[in-house]
This record gives structure tokens, sequence and C-alpha cells, in this order.
């Protein structure tokens, strides 16, 4: 047998449902009837909002970038729409008299502080609007809720940035005052340990193995210094000892030179004979040869009396000044060359002992450099610490000034507070509507279980179905005139009965919907 469709399914359970119409109507009057006491003790509730626009952008911020801390003020808007539903907040508006709030005892109040907290709600529309939103039976408390919560936003922020900065100064004000005490310690310290061990420490900015670098590098260039002044003195010295003091006579200059003797000028006149006799003879002439020979004997002869001349001199004690000027400035280099001699030599000791000196403190060098680096250290972090304290403290100064002449936040109210004059949903209007749909569904769900827990056959399907045998026929009943009229007085009736439901939930919702309107 192949199973029914939905739609004729759907027509057995409306017949099942017809046949058992009377419970349906009565179910469903007492839903009806049952809704009405609900409705009437469900207080209607009052909603009031309010929205709320911070503007962080304002002129000042980006004149005042760099000079005075500039909080998030985004972030601290977001984080006081967060924490101004706390506890403590809430309870403040409920020990306000000016809302209008009934007494109660403590237990009382703490229930309405929980049932508050749940109450209110900080919707954020984004670009920093936010809707504060709240529900009561009281309209008028509802609103004056609303309108205390929209300046505590605006006071509790001031208030807390307030406090935050005032808490920030006496903060660093108390770490300037710790650093300046630390401070003046380790400069104390440090010229403590500089007068302990004057000259100990060597070159500022050297270490011990800098220094004695250094010393060794000295000491090897003065004597490579050293070693060439010597070399360059010893030359002069030979090249002094191969120059004559004394110019031969005729090499003097013209002012220098003596009267000219017989000796002079018999060697002039020879040699003037000798030019004239080489202009007209070759060098093999006889007279040349004989010139020469006159001129050859007359120089030796000058040779003879000028030696003799300088015997005497040496005897009498008179040694004549040097008259050979490469002599003299031989002599002036060597002198020159003596002095840088003597003057690397009185260096190059001083470095040596320099160098010994340092060396001989080997054990007590580095330990003191290492204490005055630790010392140096400890007293640059201290120094820098207390230079960006005191920079912090003059740019929270700024910002303090600056949150009391301009604030870098400014509230503005979109909507004041306002509550609806009507009652919100589920309001008893809302309801009574909704009572009335569910005793009707309520009461054609009791007729189709009704009918299906006492089934009744009504068609040879349903009895082939329940009995499970074929049906070989049926029987028609053809009702009379008076089964017609009782069965349209019960219909009368069931729609009656139906009709006035219908009526009395109309009006009694119409009754509803005027009285909170006024």
């Amino acid at each position: 047998m192949q199973p029914d469709s939905p739609l004729t399914q759907l027509k057995e359970l409306l017949k099942g449902a017809w046949r058992s119409r009377r419970v349906g109507v009565i179910v469903a009057w007492a839903l009806a009837l049952l809704f009405v006491p609900l409705v009437l003790l469900m207080p209607d509730r009052y909603q009031a909002t309010a929205r709320v626009y911070i503007d962080t952008h304002t002129v000042l911020k980006p004149l005042m970038a760099g000079l005075a801390f500039q909080p998030d003020f985004d972030q601290q808007v977001r984080m006081l729409a967060r924490t101004l539903i706390s506890r403590p907040n809430v309870e403040r508006l409920r020990a306000d008299t000016s809302i209008g709030w009934a007494p109660a005892s403590e237990v009382g109040i703490s229930r309405e502080v929980d049932a508050l907290m749940k109450a209110i709600r900080i919707v954020s529309e984004g670009s920093n609007v936010y809707t504060i939103v709240y529900r009561d039976t009281d309209a008028g408390r509802a609103q004056r809720l609303v309108a205390t919560l929209v300046s505590s936003f605006s006071s509790t922020s001031n208030a807390d940035k307030q406090r935050d900065s005032e808490e920030a100064r006496k903060f660093i004000d108390e770490e300037i005052r710790q650093y300046e005490v630390k401070l003046s310690a380790a400069e104390n310290a440090l010229k403590d340990f500089k007068l302990r061990n004057f000259g100990v420490s060597g070159v500022s900015g050297q270490d011990y193995f800098a220094r004695i670098s250094s010393l060794s590098e000295d000491v090897a260039r003065l004597q490579s210094d050293l070693q060439a002044a010597e070399a360059s003195r010893d030359a002069l010295r030979r090249e002094l000892s191969a120059q004559p003091e004394q110019l031969p006579v005729e090499a003097l200059p013209g002012q220098m030179a003596a009267a000219p003797t017989e000796l002079d000028t018999r060697l002039e006149a020879q040699k003037r004979q000798l030019d004239e006799l080489l202009r007209r003879y070759t060098d093999e002439h006889p007279d040349v040869l004989a010139a020469r020979k006159t001129i050859a004997q007359i120089e030796a002869q000058k040779r003879v009396e000028a030696e003799a001349a300088r015997k005497r001199r040496e005897a009498d004690g008179k040694t004549p000044a040097p008259t050979n000027p490469v002599y003299q400035r031989i002599r002036v280099s060597l002198a020159e060359a003596e002095a840088s001699v003597a003057s690397l030599r009185g260096r190059l000791t001083t470095q040596q002992a320099r160098l010994e000196q340092v060396r001989g403190a080997a054990s007590k060098v580095p330990q003191v450099e290492a204490e005055l680096a630790q010392l140096n250290r400890d007293y640059d972090v201290i120094r820098k610490n207390y230079q960006a304290l005191v920079e912090r403290r003059e740019s929270a100064s700024i910002g303090v000034k600056l949150d009391q002449t301009a604030s870098m936040a400014e509230f503005r109210t979109i909507d004041p507070a306002r509550a609806a004059t009507t009652p919100v949903f589920p309001n008893k209007v809302g309801l009574a509507a909704i009572g009335f749909v569910l005793a009707l569904v309520g009461g054609l769900v009791a007729a189709i279980l009704y009918s299906r827990v006492h089934p009744v056959v009504d068609s040879t399907k349903v009895l082939q179905e329940l009995s499970g045998r074929p049906v070989v026929g049926r029987i028609t009943l053809i009702p009379d005139a008076a089964t017609i009229a009782a069965v349209r007085h019960k219909f009368v009736l069931l729609g009656g009965a139906v009709l006035a439901l219908c009526a009395w939930q109309v009006a009694w919702i119409g009754w509803l919907a005027v009285r909170s309107i006024s």
C-alpha cells in the first residue's frame, strides 16, 4: 500500500481536530484566560537612550606632537566605555537620590545594582560614537539615569586623566629625587677614586694595554729617529774632516785677498805672455813650454811662501778663521745634528722611564682601570636615567598644563537623554497578542492530540488499516432533519465560542493599547 501524501495527512489531522473541536475551544479559552493575569502582572518597561560623540582629533594634538606626552585617546575612550558600568560607578548611580530610587535594604540595593549592571548597555557605533541604553518601568527614572551616565562619561574621563597625570607627576618626582641621591653618590665615588689613584689610571680613554702599546711604539720610534740622527751626524763629521778650513789665497773673494806681491805680478805677466804664445804657436813650441815651466816655478814658490807664513802664524798662536764656506756650512749642520741627537736621546730616556714605570705597576693598573671603567659605567647609566626622567617630567608638566587650559578630547552629545513614550517590547499589548495566538495554536494542538488519543473510524481506509483485513462494503448513513438540525446547532455554538474568544481578545488588546498610550 502506498503511503499517503502530506496533503492527505494534513486533511486527516484537520478532520480529527474538527471532531475534537469542543476540546480545542475549551483549551483555547483556558489558555486565553490564563494569560490575562500574566499580562496584568507584567510591568511595562520604557527605554531611555542617549548618543555621545567623542572628538579626539583637535588642533592642539598635531601642534604639541613631540613637546608633551600624548596618550592614545581613542584607546582611553574605548577603555572608559568598558569600565563605565563597573560596580563602583553603578553603586554611585544607585546612591544618587535625584534619579528617584525607591528605598530598599542593603540586600535589595545589592540586587538592584546587579540588575542595573545587566540592564545598562553602552553600544559602540564606530568612529567614537556611543549609545547609552537603559530600560526601566519608570520612564522618568530611566531618562534621569541615562542623563547622569552621559555627564559621568565626560567627567569621569577628565577626572581619571587628571588623577593619572597627578600620580604620574608624583611618581616621576620621587624617582628623580632617588636618582639625584644615586647620581651624587656616584659622582663622589668617582671623585674619591680618581684622587686616591691619581697618576695610576693614565690617559683618559686608554686602558693599561693601550698605554703599554703606545709607550712601546713611542720608544721604538724615538730609537729609530735617534739612529737616523746619529748616522746623519757621523756623515757630517766625515765630510767636515775631508774639507780644508782655509781656501788658497787666490781662491779667496776679492774683498778678502791681500795686496798683490812681486810673485803675483810676475805670475800674471807670464800668464799673459803664455796666452799670446798660444795664439801663434802650438803647445809643443819651445817658447810655450818655457813659459809654462816658468809659471809652474812661480806657483811653487808662492806655495812655499804661503806655507811659511802659515807656520809663522801658528808659531805666534793665532788660528785664523776658516775661509772655506763649505766647511763653515758643514760645521753648522753638524752642530744642529748634535743638538737633534741630544734632544732625541733625552726624549728616549724619558719615554723609557715612563714605560718601565707602567710595566712596574702591571699588578695594579689593570685593577684600577677596571674599577674606574665600572664606576664610569654606573655613573653613565644613572646620569642617562636621571636626564630621561627630567625630560619626562618636563613633558608631563606641559601635558598637565595643556589639559588644564584645553581639552585634547571633546565630548559632544548628539542625542540627549530621552525616554520613549510607549513601552518597549515585550509590553502588555504584545504579550496579549502573543497569548491570543498561543491560545488558538494551543486549542488546535489539543484538538489534534485528543483525536489521536481517541481515534474514530470514519472511512473504509481507516478501518482496513486498523483491522488489517479487506473491507467488503460500507453502509451510508442518511441523516434526517432532526440530526441535521442538531449538527447545525452544535456548529453554531462552536462558531459562537470561537468568535466570542476572538472578539474578547481584540477588545482586550485594544484596551491595553489605549491604556499604555494614555
